[in-house]
């Protein structure tokens, strides 16, 4: 079905400070779909919001199959998508007493032959490491990331030093009607190896430290990568619930398609 061999892992924690996990984790292989949510909002709320996002993608795939050799059309529908959560969402929110103000962080990874939409909100995010080289490939809604953006802080340690909270989430779906959804499409290379997290992952482990743990991944066994993942992030705090979805892409299958303007 699919041009490359993939392998998966994943796992969510409650991590050692919070009472109860508010994230989500939904890894379809047969629909080509990998997500990760993050959700906020007090009580059970957020893990109403992050279990509503990740069911809600994954049904509008099961009805409308993502479009397989088309990767622009499938970006487009993956945003709509994820629109359709915010809304699921935000009715919830507005209909069940106890879940007001409830909201949640997604990332979303949908494959194709040969490439992958990414599309997110909120600062869940995805890293590729390729070639011994780790890369963040979203790009946080968060106000630490806009104040830095904008340059009124030269770093992201001097913008925290001055009260800027690296949490404060500037998109997430459920607050607003249009969430503001950011997407891409990546093109896929053997020995790919893909991170969808939450930030109990990304804010307990830098880049050096997630790094050093991915090198150490193998296709046939990935899951105690995903086990390593979460042991690390508790060690070093585990302030927050821990979700992680791994992905790794395996030697081509078919031939490759021919596809434009992939990264």
């Amino acid at each position: 079905m699919w041009s490359h061999q993939l392998d998966y892992a994943w796992r969510t924690d409650r991590g050692r400070v919070r009472a109860h996990n508010e994230d989500a984790v939904g890894v379809h292989p047969a629909l080509g779909l990998i997500m990760v949510a993050d959700g906020v909002g007090g009580a059970s709320a957020g893990e109403v919001a992050s279990r509503t996002a990740v069911e809600t993608i994954a049904e509008r795939f099961r009805r409308h199959p993502s479009p397989r050799h088309d990767a622009e059309r499938a970006r487009v529908l993956l945003e709509a998508a994820v629109e359709e959560a915010n809304v699921a969402i935000w009715r919830h929110a507005n209909a069940t007493p106890g879940c007001a103000g409830m909201g949640t962080t997604v990332v979303v990874g949908l494959l194709g032959p040969g490439w992958m939409v990414l599309a997110h909100v909120g600062d869940s995010r995805v890293y590729r490491l390729r070639d011994g080289a780790l890369e963040q490939l979203s790009r946080d809604h968060s106000l630490l990331q806009e104040v830095l953006d904008q340059g009124l802080y030269p770093s992201r340690e001097e913008a925290m030093a001055c009260g800027i909270g690296e949490n404060i989430l500037t998109r997430a779906l459920g607050s607003l009607p249009s969430p503001g959804v950011s997407s891409r499409v990546h093109r896929l290379a053997p020995g790919d190896l893909y991170l969808f997290c939450s930030d109990g992952l990304s804010g307990m482990l830098d880049d050096i430290e997630l790094r050093a743990l991915l090198l150490e991944a193998s296709p046939s066994c990935l899951g105690q990568t995903a086990d390593a993942l979460v042991e690390a992030a508790n060690a070093a705090g585990g302030k927050d619930n821990v979700s992680l979805a791994l992905l790794h892409i395996g030697p081509r299958l078919v031939p490759e398609p021919e596809v434009c303007a992939l990264e």
